[in-house]
């Protein structure tokens, strides 16, 4: 029952953390003084949203929390450290995006495209993301903690040292994936593809 209660408690936390990305930007008490901000959703000539195309943009570092961008084409884009918490990338195309050390916790990510994509050290905690592509993404050191990336595919994914407690692998792809020193306490693998896996358990 214990690991139950843990679960239990991990799902309270994220509540929270949906409660606190609730709050606007703005109502922390900054200090308007120094005049309007810059609009995060204006990336040079393009618009950031549904459907938008914008491939090989620079949003490094952008605040870019609870933005609706379903549909989006940004192949080739540079999200750095970018704050994409709770965003919606359903369907979007991130194939060989720079998405190193970005913020997706509680991110809706079903269908999107991150094939190829650098998510070396990012946070997908909590995220959603079902169906999605991340072949032959690079996942070092990355954050998956309870993602739900059931029939997602991994294949020839690295995995080293990844966060995978409570992942939810079921019915994924992780042919030839690398998931030497993941760690993979409590991690759903059922019906889970892992020929030529490694570091992937023998016991499922």
């Amino acid at each position: 029952m214990g690991w139950m209660t843990e679960a239990a408690g991990r799902w309270a936390l994220a509540a929270a953390l949906l409660m606190a990305l609730a709050v606007p930007a703005g109502a922390a008490g900054l200090d308007d003084d120094d005049g309007p901000e810059p609009d995060p959703l204006q990336a040079g000539t393009c618009r950031l949203g549904p459907k938008a195309v914008c491939p090989g943009v620079d949003l490094r570092h952008r605040p870019l929390r609870n933005v609706d961008m379903t549909g989006i084409d940004l192949r080739g884009a540079n999200l750095a450290r970018a704050d994409l918490r709770h965003v919606n990338l359903r369907g979007a195309n991130l194939a060989g995006a720079n998405l190193e050390g970005a913020d997706l916790s509680l991110a809706f990510l079903q269908g999107a495209n991150f094939s190829g994509a650098d998510l070396r050290g990012a946070n997908l905690e909590f995220a959603r993301a079902s169906t999605a592509n991340f072949s032959g993404a690079d996942l070092t050191a990355a954050n998956l903690e309870m993602l739900k990336a059931e029939k997602a595919r991994f294949v020839g994914a690295t995995l080293v040292n990844a966060n995978l407690q409570e992942t939810k692998f079921t019915n994924a792809n992780l042919r030839q994936a690398d998931m030497e020193g993941a760690l993979k306490r409590y991690t759903n693998f059922q019906g889970t593809l892992m020929e030529e896996c490694r570091g992937c358990p023998q016991d499922w």
